[in-house]
């Protein structure tokens, strides 16, 4: 039993196998104390991609630097059905020589009305500007979009200025200074009508004095659709004003003797009332 134990080898001495080396393309460990939990499809997914902007109307397409200047703007929806899509701010109207004329102040409109004016402004404004020896240069804008029922009465029929569909003009500027003040019956009564039937050739409602009250001072154009492409144009260009006011007639003096008409009235009413006097005694 001795001699076996003295032959047998220790623990210590005994061979112990080895792992084999860690392989040179193996992946990396992850760290120590690591998340080792694969991650979820969710996380690895890219965030949505913001919604596409929408084509250019082809109103927008055609409205282009070299005719006027007028950025696009967000739609606006307000109440009452106020608002609307494919509007613009309006600054400036490019002529065929390249000036400007600027709109004061700017007015925002729908792209379609927009280009209207601009329209008009460059075949119809400009020419008349030339034909007077001047440039044009701006245009008095009184209003354009306003959320507000017609004529500004309350809970009347929401307005075309509400739709951003009309411009409300007060004057032409032109280069040299001299202001065409549209409804001004010191301008010439010539001046006037030339621009009356420039507007009403171009857009489906003109409003002027004569219309109503509303629109003594100034134009209301619009380009509201209506059945049969039915037009509206109401605009009375009167007569200048004479330079010297007539002179009205003296007052009568007091001791003048009574009118003709004055003594018949008297006459009959003197008669009227004896027949009322007689009528009694006729009864009787």
């Amino acid at each position: 039993m001795l001699g076996l134990s003295l032959t047998m080898p220790s623990v210590a001495e005994t061979a112990v196998p080895l792992p084999q080396p860690r392989p040179a393309e193996a992946p990396a460990a992850a760290a120590a104390g690591g998340d080792t939990a694969p991650k979820s499809e969710e996380g690895n997914a890219a965030a949505p991609a913001p919604p596409a902007a929408p084509e250019p109307s082809a109103c927008r397409r055609a409205l282009t630097g070299d005719i006027a200047i007028a950025p696009s703007i967000a739609p606006i929806h307000e109440a009452n059905g106020c608002g609307g899509d494919d509007l613009v701010k309006l600054e400036a109207v490019v002529l065929r020589g390249g000036q400007r004329v600027d709109l004061k102040p700017a007015a925002t409109l729908r792209c379609e009305m927009a280009r209207a004016v601009a329209d008009w402004i460059r075949d119809d404004a400009e020419p008349l500007a030339e034909s007077l020896g001047s440039v044009l240069r701006g245009l008095d804008n009184f209003d354009s979009y306003e959320c507000r029922g017609r004529n500004r009465v309350k809970g009347a029929k929401l307005s075309e200025h509400g739709k951003a569909n009309a411009l409300d003009v007060r004057s032409l500027d032109l280069a040299n200074g001299t202001k065409l003040s549209l409804t001004d019956r010191g301008l010439s009564r010539e001046i006037r009508e030339k621009v009356l039937w420039s507007v009403c050739g171009r857009f489906t409602t003109v409003l002027g004095p004569g219309s109503d009250w509303y629109h003594e001072d100034h134009i209301h154009l619009d380009i509201a659709q209506r059945r049969n492409n039915y037009k509206l144009c109401q605009w009375n260009v009167y007569d200048p004003l004479p330079e010297t006011p007539p002179l009205l007639p003296a007052e009568r003096p007091s001791d003048a003797p009574p009118r003709a008409a004055a003594v018949e009235q008297g006459t009959a009413a003197s008669g009227e009332a004896a027949d009322r006097q007689d009528e009694p005694a006729r009864e009787k």
